[in-house]
């Protein structure tokens, strides 16, 4: 009776458990012990976690700092050098954790002290992936993704750009968008690509938290303004791409979703150019024979990508990606170059000068099966060309006689090649307004006139008979329209002379 009314009186607690205690409570409410789950569950099977607590210390929520409200619970915590090595992995999530809170960079002035500590304990942790000499626990890659996402996936809030439609010009011109959190997105950058090319990153257990929606919005990151972090997301996603081989299609897929929504729907995105080059040196490994799917994506997403008229942007780095396609496969010359030609600009003669350029490095890799099957189409271009009135455009054409391949094969192809393009090379002879380009047509002519008289002297003769065809049909069109003007001269006099019809009125109908 007695142990039983003693029982139900509370008890003092310890003097140890008084020390415990004030110790949870002066810890850093943003920061989780390794031993905690995301939820905040304690978990004493998890590394580093300390013995089971009834009721563990609740963590600060971790919410985005617009003020100075929580800034007194904002503290550094100690460096990895003064904690000893089994506490090491539990002091990283406990950092990670820290880095979860989110500071407004738009008003420079708040806050400085809590941005600092957060630039130096990530720095910390960027250092920590680094020397890694173990594998990364699973624990540790969830809070790097979870950290990584809160940090990194925003949306963008660009200017109005008053429904104009982005050209070169207009983008060089203008000066891109800096992110004012540069400071910390930048080390969270160089964090994420320090963990995913670390050898001690295991693809197998990474991939649950480096998912297909992280991966998603990895890609939308790439529309940023800010060019310091377009350059980061290629280089990541590039590392992503050769570490983590089960998102490899759909990788590419999601490229592609991008490309259809630029060229068919917004034609502005500000990435069109990293992707390419991520997509070239993935181009540059693929297999050979080449796969139905890569064949489809160079006729459906890359030819198309010539269409837009901010093409200037990312010319460079898609011309590589075609050519590496027609270098892989010489019979996709002829495919390519249709697609050129179905795209080929009518006004715009900057971009006319850029096919040009493509034109002749396709042309370079391109066989002589290949290049029979599209060059009467293509030589009919060319002589449009050869007759522009822009300068660049016309001596662009001439330059490629200067390509030893390409000469060799016109001459192999000359009785089709040279009745074509013969008349533009007379025209230019007599009537371009530009020297160069008279120079210029000249050599030319003249290595056909040196490779083949015969030939040569026959265009010429045709093309003397045409001329003078044409100057009849003009001449007797003349005459005829000179004729109706007689006439209608004629008939105008005579209708001046007679006298207009007296007008009768007609009787109203009586009413019924």
């Amino acid at each position: 009776m007695i142990k039983q009314i003693l029982g139900r009186l509370p008890r003092k607690p310890s003097k140890s458990g008084d020390h415990r205690d004030a110790a949870l409570s002066q810890s850093n409410p943003p920061a989780s012990s390794s031993g905690s789950d995301p939820s905040g569950n304690h978990n004493p099977s998890k590394p580093g976690g300390a013995a089971p607590r009834s009721k563990p210390p609740p963590e600060a929520p971790l919410v985005k700092l617009n003020g100075n409200s929580i800034a007194s619970a904002y503290e550094a915590l100690p460096s990895f050098k003064d904690v000893p090595s089994a506490e090491k992995q539990s002091l990283f999530i406990r950092k990670l954790n820290l880095c979860c809170v989110i500071f407004d960079f738009t008003d420079p002035a708040k806050n400085l002290k809590e941005k600092e500590i957060k630039r130096q304990t990530l720095l910390e942790l960027v250092e920590y992936v680094t020397s890694a000499n173990g594998k990364f626990p699973e624990n540790a890659m969830q809070e790097i993704a979870r950290m990584v996402s809160l940090n990194l996936f925003r949306a963008f809030v660009s200017p109005p750009r008053e429904n104009k439609v982005l050209e070169a010009f207009d983008v060089e011109e203008d000066e891109p968008t800096m992110d004012p959190a540069w400071p910390h997105l930048q080390i969270v950058y160089e964090l994420f690509l320090r963990f995913v090319a670390s050898p001690e990153t295991d693809a197998k257990v990474a991939k649950r938290y480096v998912d297909h929606s992280f991966v998603l919005r990895l890609l939308d990151l790439f529309d940023s303004e800010d060019p310091r972090e377009r350059e980061y997301l290629k280089t990541i996603l590039h590392r992503v791409y050769g570490k983590f081989m089960v998102h490899r299609p759909f990788i590419r897929k999601a490229i592609n979703n991008i490309f259809y929504q630029f060229i068919f729907e917004t034609e502005k995105h500000n990435g069109i150019a990293e992707l390419l080059e991520i997509l070239g040196s993935i181009i540059n490994g693929f297999a050979l024979p080449l796969k139905e799917e890569h064949k489809l994506f160079l006729v459906r997403a890359l030819i198309p990508l010539h269409k837009p008229k901010c093409v200037a942007m990312y010319y460079q780095q898609l011309s590589y990606c075609i050519t590496q396609f027609v270098e892989k496969d010489c019979k996709l010359a002829d495919t390519v170059i249709r697609g050129l030609l179905k795209y080929w600009p009518v006004t715009n003669s900057s971009k006319e000068v850029m096919f040009l350029g493509e034109l002749e490095e396709v042309l370079e890799a391109t066989q002589p099966a290949e290049f029979q099957r599209c060059m009467v189409p293509l030589f009919r271009q060319i002589g449009r060309c050869l007759n522009s009135s822009h300068f660049q455009v016309a001596e662009r054409a001439l330059f490629l006689w200067n390509n030893d391949h390409i000469e060799g094969l016109i001459k192999q192809n000359l009785k089709v090649i040279l009745p074509i393009i013969f008349p533009a090379l007379e025209r230019n002879t007599r009537t371009h307004w530009n020297q160069a380009v008279q120079s210029l047509t000249l050599n030319v002519r003249k290595i056909f006139a040196d490779h083949n008289p015969e030939l040569f002297e026959e265009c010429l003769q045709r093309f003397h008979e045409k001329e003078a065809k044409s100057k009849e049909a003009q001449a007797r069109r003349d005459s005829t329209w000179q004729r109706l003007e007689e006439l209608a001269a004629i008939g105008g006099a005579r209708a001046d002379a007679t006298p207009p019809p007296a007008r009768t009125r007609s009787p109203r109908p009586l009413p019924s």
